[in-house]
């Protein structure tokens, strides 16, 4: 029996490793559609950065008590995984709590703290389905939160939630097993999981060694299938927060990048020094129309979404009524990413099937409401930057479409012939003064 049961678990490590290589190998190929972009700065801020706001949620503890509570599931996520080291051990050798026999009594204060967590996880995963489904915080109620993102964010809670349930069942069965089978090694008095022995102590053996075994396969496959899901998932945040705070912009927020091609002309028409090769490659596109112009660590901060809404919340377009939300922004951006990237797989056309992300996924409307004011950057507490994407929408509507508002193309017009805004030539507007 235990021999077939590391045959199983084998398969099913063998499984879920294939498709967790075949999604994450997927999603590198869908983010190098995009243009490969220098990545500037000092790399011990960049990993500064990745380690106070990925790894210590920084920028989460901006609103205490939903963070408190996201605390518990990200330390959860890290400490009771490590569990999962041992389950993966046990389930190849077909031994039962390895570490116990060397741990000693550390092993009984470790499982303590795993159960701990496994609580908190448990607690906080109620409160922000009570959260979403009962209370209906705003920011989770908007149009582009319906469907799949609103069914996606209620289904990891509950998975996480039957996950932490499965542990607490599987400890207290193996706790009263401890004393009628010598294969269950002794880990010492479990404060949470004890609570529930009750439930179990008037059970057959045969009976509890099922329920035991249940559970820890119930708790192993449904990691490894999380895993799987979470590469389809927006959670995806939960490893890809990581990259993107490393390679987050360096510079003060309202920095906007110079477009290279422009620059290198004007620098080429006064005559200065320009970074363009010796032998000019054909001129590309002016801003971005499809995921193909925008950069790389663009589309890999549309898979690092967490879909939390901060951005959208404190954007002052949206809250006037506006369409944009720049949330959705990110969103449509991974949305074109994974139709292309299927497309491709699938022997499609990709990119050219007739859509782009402007027009099919991104409205006009949408990104001309933006003030570039910076507030979804600020907000977002992975270090997304929507203004980036809005922007290069803006550039290609504007230098390759001509199709800006047309106050704008005034305005545009007069910052050529004029060097300002207005309809004055430079030696006419100071006479204002003169009254």
């Amino acid at each position: 029996m235990a021999v077939l049961q590391q045959i199983l678990f084998v398969i099913t490590l063998a499984i879920a490793g294939y498709f967790i290589r075949k999604r994450v190998l997927r999603i590198r190929g869908n983010i190098q559609l995009g243009k490969k972009n220098e990545v500037k700065g000092d790399s011990g801020a960049r990993l500064q950065n990745m380690l106070l706001i990925a790894f210590g949620q920084k920028k989460m503890f901006k609103k205490l008590i939903p963070a408190t509570f996201h605390f518990f599931i990200y330390v959860g996520f890290l400490v009771i995984n490590l569990e999962v080291l041992e389950f993966v051990i046990d389930g190849l050798a077909g031994t039962h709590r390895i570490f116990a026999p060397y741990l000693g009594g550390f092993y009984n204060v470790l499982m303590n703290v795993f159960e701990f967590l496994a609580i908190a996880v448990l607690l906080a995963c109620i409160i922000f389905l009570i959260r979403r489904n009962v209370i209906k915080v705003a920011r989770f109620q908007s149009v582009e939160m319906k469907g799949w993102p609103k069914l996606d964010g209620n289904l990891i809670l509950v998975i996480e939630s039957i996950l932490m349930i499965a542990i607490l069942t599987m400890n207290a069965s193996d706790q009263i097993l401890q004393t009628r089978d010598d294969h269950y090694v002794a880990t010492g008095s479990l404060f949470f999981s004890s609570f529930l022995i009750p439930l179990f102590s008037n059970q057959e053996t045969s009976t509890l060694i099922f329920i035991e075994r249940f559970a820890w396969w119930f708790h192993i496959v449904g990691i490894l299938g999380f895993t799987v899901y979470v590469t389809y998932s927006k959670h995806l945040h939960i490893f890809m927060a990581f990259p993107n705070t490393y390679f987050a912009k360096l510079e003060v927020k309202g920095h906007i990048n110079n477009m290279p091609i422009v620059t290198n002309e004007v620098r080429s028409m006064l005559g200065l020094t320009t970074d363009a090769p010796a032998t000019p490659a054909e001129p590309g596109r002016f801003g971005a129309k499809d995921i193909n112009d925008l950069s790389r660590t663009n589309l890999m901060a549309a898979y690092s979404c967490t879909e939390c809404g901060r951005c959208t919340a404190e954007c002052p377009a949206n809250l006037t009524g506006k369409k944009l939300s720049p949330r959705k922004i990110m969103m449509d951006t991974r949305d074109r990413m994974e139709e292309v990237g299927k497309s491709l797989q699938l022997g499609g056309q990709g990119l050219n099937d007739g859509k782009t992300l402007l027009n099919d996924y991104i409205t006009k409307e949408e990104i001309n409401a933006c003030t570039s004011c910076n507030a979804c950057v600020e907000a977002c507490p992975v270090m997304i930057n929507p203004l980036e994407i809005i922007l290069e929408l803006r550039r290609y509507v504007a230098m390759e479409e001509s199709g800006s508002p047309a106050q704008w193309n005034s305005m545009f017009q007069n910052i050529e012939t004029s060097f300002a805004p207005w309809k004055f030539s430079p030696s006419d507007r100071f006479n204002w003064s003169k009254e």
